[in-house]
C-alpha cells in the first residue's frame, strides 16, 4: 500500500500558481475495483439525483456519499484528507460529491467555475475549497479529459457568466451552472492558455474551486469514469439552502480521517 505522505513545497507552489495539482498512483488496483463497483451500484438509483444522457443512460449521480457507505468512507480517506487540509490549512466538510461517467458521446460540460454556483446559489462566501477528482479509468487526450485554464483561480469569481437555458442538460444540474461567456473565455485563454488534465487510473486531482474548467464530448469508445468530492474549509460553509442536499451540503461537521486501508475490507475477488 502506498504510504500517505505530505505534499512537497513544490507541489504547494504549483497548486497556488496553477490552481491544481495531479497526484498519480494514489489508489491501488484493489481500491479502484471497490470504487468502480460502488459507482455502478449507486448509478442504478431511480431518483432525481441521477442525471441521464438523451438515451437514458446515467452520466452523473450527485451526492454519492449520501447513498453508500463506501463513498462516505472515501471522503474520510487519509490519501485525500491530508493533502486538502494541508492546502487549505483547515479541517474540511463535503459540500458536494458526484459520480461522473462519460461513455461514447457523453455530454459536453461547458466552461465554468464550481465557485460560480457555490457562491451565487449556495452562499459559500469564499473560494476556499477544493474539487477532488479520483480517476477510475486512464484519462487520456482521447476520452474527453477535463480542460482547465491555469491561473484562472487568481481572478476570483468571474462576473461574466450566465445560466444557459439552451444547454442539453438544463433541466438538471446545468440550471444552476453559470457558464463563462465566449468573450471572457477567449480573453482568459489568450492570456493563460488551456491545459488538459490526464493520468492513469488511481490518479487524484486537487483543483481550487475557482479554476475555470470544462470538458468536451467523448467521441472515443473509451469510458471515462471519475469521482468528485468538493470540500470546503469548515468556516466557509454555505448559507443558502435553495438546492437539495444531494447538490449542496447540510452536514458541516469536519471530516475525520480513517485508516489508510479503510476501503480494502470491501474488496472482493468475486
Amino acid at each position: 500500500m502506498k504510504q500517505v505522505t505530505a505534499l512537497t513545497d513544490e507541489q504547494i507552489r504549483e497548486y497556488k500558481e496553477q490552481g491544481w495539482i495531479v497526484l498519480p498512483s494514489v489508489f491501488s488496483r484493489k481500491e479502484i475495483n471497490v470504487l468502480e463497483k460502488t459507482s455502478y451500484d449507486v448509478l442504478k438509483r431511480p431518483g432525481p439525483e441521477v442525471a441521464r444522457e438523451a438515451d437514458g443512460t446515467p452520466h452523473v449521480c450527485w451526492g454519492m456519499h449520501l447513498f453508500d457507505e463506501r463513498f462516505k468512507i472515501l471522503t474520510q480517506h487519509p490519501k485525500l484528507l491530508r493533502p486538502v487540509e494541508q492546502l487549505l490549512e483547515s479541517k474540511v466538510f463535503v459540500h458536494q460529491s458526484r459520480i461522473n461517467i462519460k461513455q461514447r458521446n457523453g455530454s459536453v460540460v461547458e466552461w465554468h467555475q464550481d465557485f460560480g454556483t457555490y457562491h451565487r446559489v449556495d452562499g459559500i462566501p469564499e473560494a476556499r475549497g477544493i474539487m477532488i477528482g479520483i480517476f477510475l479509468d486512464d484519462v487520456t487526450p482521447c476520452n474527453a479529459p477535463v480542460l482547465a485554464i491555469p491561473g484562472s483561480h487568481k481572478d476570483g469569481l468571474v462576473s461574466e457568466a450566465i445560466i444557459d437555458e439552451n444547454v442539453v442538460d438544463h433541466k438538471g444540474a446545468a440550471k444552476f451552472r453559470f457558464d463563462i461567456t465566449d468573450d471572457t473565455l477567449s480573453h482568459l485563454v489568450d492570456r493563460q492558455g488551456i491545459k488538459s488534465i490526464e493520468g492513469p487510473a488511481g490518479t487524484v486531482l486537487l483543483m481550487n474551486m475557482a479554476v475555470v474548467h470544462g470538458s468536451s464530448v467523448n467521441i472515443s469508445p473509451l469510458r471515462r469514469l471519475l469521482l468528485y468530492i468538493n470540500v470546503s474549509a469548515v468556516d466557509n460553509r454555505n448559507e443558502s439552502f435553495a438546492r437539495p442536499e444531494y447538490y449542496a451540503a447540510r452536514d458541516f461537521n469536519p471530516l475525520v480521517e480513517l485508516r489508510p486501508d479503510c476501503l480494502l475490507s470491501y474488496y472482493s475477488t468475486q
